[in-house]
C-alpha cells in the first residue's frame, strides 16, 4: 500500500487556483502536471467549493459571478495574509527570545 502524502496548504490552494484560472485545461491534465492523483485534486476543489459556499451562505445570493469570484479571491488572499502574519508573529517572538539570552 502506498504511503499517504501530506501536501502543504499553500500547495493545495495554488492547485485549486490553477484549476479555476485554467478552464481550458482538464483536471486530469492539471493533476498530472502537478504530480498528484486526479482524485486528490478533485477533492481539494470540492472542499474549496464547499468552504466558499458555507461562507457565502450557500451561493452568495444577489451577487454577479464576477463579484462571487472576486469575493472568493479576496477571502483566499485574506487567509494567506493571516497565515503569513502568524508566521511573522512567531518569528518575532523567537528572535525576541534569542536577543534576551
Amino acid at each position: 500500500m502506498a504511503k499517504r502524502k501530506n501536501y502543504p496548504e499553500e500547495f493545495k490552494r495554488d492547485a485549486v487556483d490553477l484549476v479555476h484560472s485554467s478552464p481550458e485545461r482538464s483536471l486530469t491534465d492539471i493533476a498530472h502536471g502537478l504530480g498528484i492523483h486526479l482524485e486528490t485534486l478533485r477533492k481539494w476543489v470540492r472542499e474549496e467549493r464547499a468552504r466558499t459556499q458555507a461562507v457565502d451562505g450557500g451561493g452568495g445570493a444577489g451577487m454577479t459571478p464576477d463579484e462571487k469570484e472576486e469575493l472568493r479571491r479576496l477571502r483566499r488572499e485574506n487567509a494567506r495574509l493571516k497565515e503569513d502574519n502568524e508566521i511573522l508573529r512567531k518569528a518575532a517572538a523567537y528572535f525576541a527570545r534569542e536577543t534576551t539570552r
